[in-house]
């Protein structure tokens, strides 16, 4: 269990170390900065895989139940999303947005706990795994798309008031942050779709059957709403960029808010994220 904790702290600090290096690169235009921040990405990822591989290792318990292990598996796939654009797509920049979330994510695990706080699950396994590790690539998907269109309003905003200064500078293009959104967008969709149906077929079939009520399907389906109307928006010519943007930033802030509403009305100890 140390090591599991030590490795998640080092994953932090690295987080917190990358996110310095790309806030100092937009502030005083360091060319060097990004690349370091890059490598310094790429080590906190490392160490926080290892660290939920340990995890798995000790508790023989994916970290995928409870909201510590939820969370850490959460962040550690939103800091993954943030190094593959920054190694593949070459728009490191993201990070600005993205590695904070992460760290925070990360912090509220380390905070709550890392060991198993959830209840006994009714069932488990190959598909269990797959339920839960889809749905999280859906809130992923959808977190890089927030991103990307944060930073394409802000840079929408300086280039209207003809202000090129440093975000000019340093975020990617306009039509880059509009393409990173919507294949995000296209990714996280059919994932959290298949994850939902996952889940509804297995309670279906095995029971209990989850009600309209539960707390995981009124967020899966806000979630999935909130992917809908950032497509929808989108559709059409590169005109209704900005307003999918937009739409996508209004609906991860209506998807946070629900989860923490329905986490502060859930009953104490049950399996809500």
């Amino acid at each position: 269990m140390s090591m599991t904790l030590g490795l998640h702290t080092l994953a932090l600090v690295l987080y917190a170390a990358t996110a310095a290096l790309l806030g100092w690169s937009l502030a005083r235009s360091a060319q060097r900065a990004p690349l370091v921040a890059a490598g310094a990405l790429a080590a906190g990822v490392a160490a926080h895989a290892t660290a939920l591989g340990s995890y798995w290792t000790a508790f023989r318990e994916p970290p995928l139940v409870g909201l510590a292990p939820s969370l850490s598996t959460l962040a550690l796939l939103i800091a993954l999303g943030s190094f593959l654009l920054a190694a593949v797509g070459r728009s490191g920049p993201l990070g600005l947005v993205l590695v904070p979330v992460a760290a925070l994510l990360g912090a509220i695990a380390q905070a709550a706990g890392l060991r198993p706080t959830g209840p006994e699950l009714a069932y488990r396994g190959p598909w269990f795994i797959l339920h839960v590790t889809l749905a999280f690539v859906g809130y992923a998907g959808l977190t890089i798309a927030f991103a990307a269109g944060l930073m394409y309003l802000l840079q929408f905003r300086q280039l209207k008031g003809k202000r090129f200064g440093a975000v000019f500078r340093f975020f990617p293009p306009l039509d880059t942050l509009d393409r990173i959104g919507v294949r995000a967008l296209l990714t996280g969709l059919p994932a959290l779709t298949a994850a939902l149906l996952l889940g509804w077929a297995w309670s279906h079939r095995f029971g209990p059957a989850m009600h309209a009520g539960n707390p995981k399907v009124v967020w899966g389906v806000v979630t999935w709403l909130a992917f809908v109307a950032s497509l929808l928006a989108r559709a059409g010519n590169a005109t209704h960029a900005r307003r999918a943007a937009l739409t996508t930033v209004i609906g991860f802030a209506v998807v946070v808010a629900a989860y923490v509403v329905l986490r502060a009305a859930e009953a104490a100890g049950a399996g809500f994220l």
